[in-house]
């Protein structure tokens, strides 16, 4: 049994024990058992690295953090990779190491995913460099008003009601994710191929104080979970799957969080990166509708917030971020 679904199972476990712990505990034992039989289903999968090799792959947001850190796991999978952030002289530090790793071909665009030109020229150059495209990484995060980092999960829409950051972020990061994902569609159905939308929690439950982010991951979630509908239904065999990512210690977040001794403790419960990244890329191998990582966080919270909304309602207000 893999480590996933390991992960699943103490989640739905976890789960169970911290509502059984209030006042629904015979209501919700049904609930937790089927849960754990429906973790334990969900994480089920036949990954196989080898058939990685020789892959044509688009990821975005490459020049640092998770973006990173996938082009670097493709390529030792011997993958061929085109990658794309805003940052040039990065994308070239990124697309050398990654050839260095076993990439069978790396190649980068220079662009900000805000822009429709931008997002055409990273679709075209796919289909020039490589004739198709098998998987559609979306990861870009960012800003051209200030950083995603700066003064994040501080303050309340009340106290800083930012309309053109707010803007902004969704024209880069919500909208962009819809142009590439449409611009490609033509390629990922003559290859049968697959959409990876890396998303998080917030994406499924409101957090306080995280308003644009859960603004960005709720659309993301709702648009592309449509979408998979839509290509179902009508005979199109490319997946998409909604990756549900939790805290991770990038090189952002180690910056921000390594100043102050709280910071340092809640450094010490991130996950890895390139664990958050493998578990991206099997997700998309294995055509899965949606992966939780870590589990025991994430499919947890996520569970909760769907059976007793009001009780992780509480949580959250209660709790100090």
């Amino acid at each position: 049994m893999s480590s996933l679904v390991w992960g699943s199972f103490a989640a739905a476990v976890a789960a169970m024990g911290l509502v059984v712990s209030g006042n629904y505990a015979l209501a919700s034992l049904p609930a937790g058992l089927a849960a754990v039989g429906l973790g334990l289903y969900w994480t089920r999968d036949d990954f196989d690295p080898e058939k990685l090799r020789g892959a044509t792959v688009v990821i975005t947001g490459c020049s640092t953090g998770i973006g990173e850190e996938v082009a670097y796991q493709y390529a030792r999978l011997g993958a061929k990779i085109l990658i794309t952030a805003r940052r040039e002289h990065r994308l070239k530090e990124v697309v050398a190491k990654a050839v260095s790793l076993g990439a069978q071909e790396a190649h980068y665009v220079a662009g900000d995913m805000g822009k429709a030109e931008d997002c055409e020229r990273t679709i075209q150059t796919a289909r020039e460099k490589f004739g198709r495209l098998d998987y559609l990484i979306l990861n870009h995060g960012g800003s051209n008003i200030k950083s995603i980092h700066e003064d994040f999960a501080e303050k309340s829409w009340d106290e800083d009601p930012n309309m053109e950051f707010l803007e902004d972020v969704v024209k880069i990061n919500f909208i962009g994710y819809i142009r590439l994902a449409t611009l490609a569609l033509p390629l990922l159905k003559e290859s049968k191929g697959s959409i990876v939308v890396v998303s998080g929690p917030v994406g499924k439950v409101p957090v306080p104080n995280m308003h644009w982010e859960a603004a960005l991951k709720f659309g993301v979630d709702g648009f592309f979970s449509c979408l998979r509908l839509e290509l179902l239904r009508a005979g199109q065999d490319v997946s998409v799957t909604l990756a549900i990512m939790g805290f991770t210690k990038t090189p952002a977040v180690i910056e921000r969080l390594q100043k102050t001794e709280k910071g340092r403790k809640r450094l010490k419960r991130a996950t890895p990166i390139d664990q958050t990244a493998r578990a991206i890329i099997r997700g998309g191998a294995t055509r899965a509708r949606e992966i939780y990582y870590p589990a025991s966080f994430c499919w947890t919270v996520v569970t909760i917030g769907a059976i007793f909304p009001s009780l992780l309602d509480k949580m959250f207000v209660r709790m100090k971020m």
